[in-house]
Formats: C-alpha cells, structure tokens, sequence
C-alpha cells in the first residue's frame, strides 16, 4: 500500500524493492548505493536552487550528469544559469 508520494531515484529506491529480479533489473541502472544517493540528495536540497524540484533532483541523482550540456538535457523545462549549474555539478563530482 502507498503511503505517501515522494520522487525518489533509482539508487534510493533500491532499498524499498523487495523482488529479487525487480532489485537485479534496477542494480543494472545504477552504481550508487542508496545511502549515497541519500547524502547527494541532502547536498543537492542544501543549495536551496528554488528552480530544482524533488524530482529534477531524482533525474540528477539517476544520471549523474558531467558537464552543463548534460545537465541541460535531463533538466530541459529548468533553466539553471551558469553558477547554479557549476554549483550542481560540483557536488556531483564529490559523490562519483
């Protein structure tokens, strides 16, 4: 049963899956443990970017984007700007 409504990403949701072949399948999208994805997401809400909603930062956590180019792309209806996306890419390459 639901009992609330988060986004959440691959990585955090791995700890919720109890099907084997379901947590297999997830493993396979991602390298991040869920209490790292957990610490990123913290860090990633701490910078207080009124333009990143829960779920843009489920998409960061899930593709763990390199460059401003990449970030673009899974973030196309956000229009971070040069420092916000700087900032989001730094916390990034402290968790990879």
């Amino acid at each position: 049963m639901i009992e609330h409504k988060q986004a959440l990403s691959i990585a955090e949701s791995k700890e919720f899956i109890e099907d084997k072949e379901i947590s297999k399948f997830a493993k396979g999208f991602v390298s991040m443990k869920p209490e790292k994805a957990k610490e990123l997401r913290k860090e990633l809400e701490d910078l207080n970017l009124i333009k990143l909603n829960p779920k843009h930062i489920s998409k960061i956590i899930d593709f763990l984007p390199e460059d401003r180019e990449d970030l673009n792309k899974i973030l196309p209806d956000t229009n971070l700007d040069e420092n916000e996306a700087n900032d989001v890419l730094s916390k990034i390459k402290q968790f990879k």
